[in-house]
């Protein structure tokens, strides 16, 4: 495209890197033209480095990287969560040939062509395509097919390879959609035709959909991940494996920043079913789940893993006498225990602190209001339920 070379010549790359802190919107209103551009172009660049800085690093700090509109960002995968699905899903098929059948801006079929020796990037938007092209050569790799085409039309011919998915989640009106089958292209529809080419098939689904509604539309899946980053829920991926009838593993997962593994834990809708689970009141230790345990619903799969007590039905909550070191999210030591509002000022003094809530009547704004506290400090003050009442606890994180 010839807007693409402009964009990452050395005038608007020094312009870029120099004004990382300005605002987009402001230069707009107020210059016609930046570095010798429209300047909604030069802004648009501006407000796509800003967004890469935290996830897409190695984006981030190279020069010449031209970023596509928001929404194409904003719909891209991490840095983190592309580098750990290239491994996983070359280590789950052991296959050399992969095809990202919706590459978008690439970041996906960049890190997938570090594992396989041979990817192909299908993409219907033309100017998506020229982007992350342009793109993988700054970034060095030059070792991509491009395909031009709808994932359909790719399908037609396509040779058998291993198969990535990450359909558009919005309708004809720009409307977000979560079942896989109101997604583009329609994957449910899709997977006949594709496992008759190949073993195998990764979709990459919307963290809001329900897994057993996943699993309805996909009914070959062998794998569900439920993919975290820093304990912020980010992808619901699902392996597909032609012929797989078995039960279907759930991996909860969390990852560093660097895409580098912080906790996992793994278990079967069975398992979950058939887990015996406790109830007690707070003891001394409180647990909250991460968000990938939280997604995959191992609520009482939990608690008999690692020999916790849940602090009610509908409070994802447990409580335990004793520490337990490696739990999948966050511990905090119990200090105080519904303390009366003069005793909390005691406790308080600076009247900061963290505040957080399960299956409680305020929200954790609410509660901070009613508490006249602000947000801060070291010191975490929950709200929760309990089998017999609701309960306020003050607490110190240690995990």
């Amino acid at each position: 495209m010839d807007w693409i070379e402009p964009l990452s010549a050395r005038a608007v790359q020094d312009f870029v890197f120099e004004n990382e802190q300005a605002d987009p919107r402001k230069l707009v209103l107020q210059h016609k033209t930046l570095a010798g551009l429209p300047a909604p172009m030069v802004a648009q660049q501006l407000a796509g480095r800003r967004k890469a800085k935290a996830k897409l690093p190695q984006w981030y700090a190279t020069r010449g990287i031209v970023y596509p509109p928001t929404l194409n960002l904003e719909q891209s995968s991490s840095q983190a969560t592309a580098l750990f699905k290239a491994a996983f899903l070359k280590h789950a098929s052991s296959q050399q040939v992969l095809a990202d059948l919706t590459g978008g801006f690439g970041a996906d079929s960049f890190f997938f062509s570090q594992q396989f020796e041979t990817v192909t990037y299908v993409e219907p938007d033309a100017n998506l395509l020229a982007i992350a092209r342009h793109n993988h050569q700054r970034l060095g790799m030059h070792t991509i097919n491009y395909v031009h085409a709808t994932a359909e039309a790719y399908l037609a011919a396509s040779p058998a390879a291993v198969f990535y998915l990450d359909p558009a989640r919005r309708d004809a009106l720009a409307r977000k959609v979560v079942k896989l089958a109101d997604c583009t292209p329609d994957c449910t529809q899709l997977q006949s035709q594709i496992l008759k080419n190949s073993e195998w098939l990764l979709v990459k689904a919307s963290p809001l959909l329900d897994i057993q509604q996943g699993l309805r539309e996909l009914p070959n899946t062998k794998t569900v991940l439920a993919l975290s980053v820093e304990n912020e829920m980010k992808e619901l991926l699902l392996l597909v494996q032609r012929g797989h009838s078995a039960a279907t593993q759930i991996r909860a997962i969390d990852l560093h920043a660097n895409g580098e593994v912080n906790w996992e834990f793994a278990f079967t809708h069975t398992e979950e079913a058939t887990a015996i689970l406790h109830y007690s009141e707070p003891l001394a230790y409180l647990y909250e789940p991460g968000a990938a345990m939280l997604k995959a619903g191992a609520f009482k799969r939990t608690a008999q893993h690692f020999q916790l007590e849940k602090l009610a039905p509908n409070t994802h909550l447990y409580t335990s006498h004793h520490l337990i070191s490696d739990f999948p999210g966050r511990t905090f030591r119990i200090e105080h225990l519904n303390p009366t509002e003069e005793h909390l000022k005691e406790l308080l003094p600076e009247r900061r602190a963290h505040v957080a809530v399960r299956n409680y009547p305020l929200t954790a704004q609410q509660l901070m209001k009613k508490l006249r506290l602000q947000e801060g400090g070291n010191s975490f003050v929950w709200g929760f339920s309990g089998t017999r009442k609701k309960y306020l606890a003050l607490c110190q994180r240690l995990r």
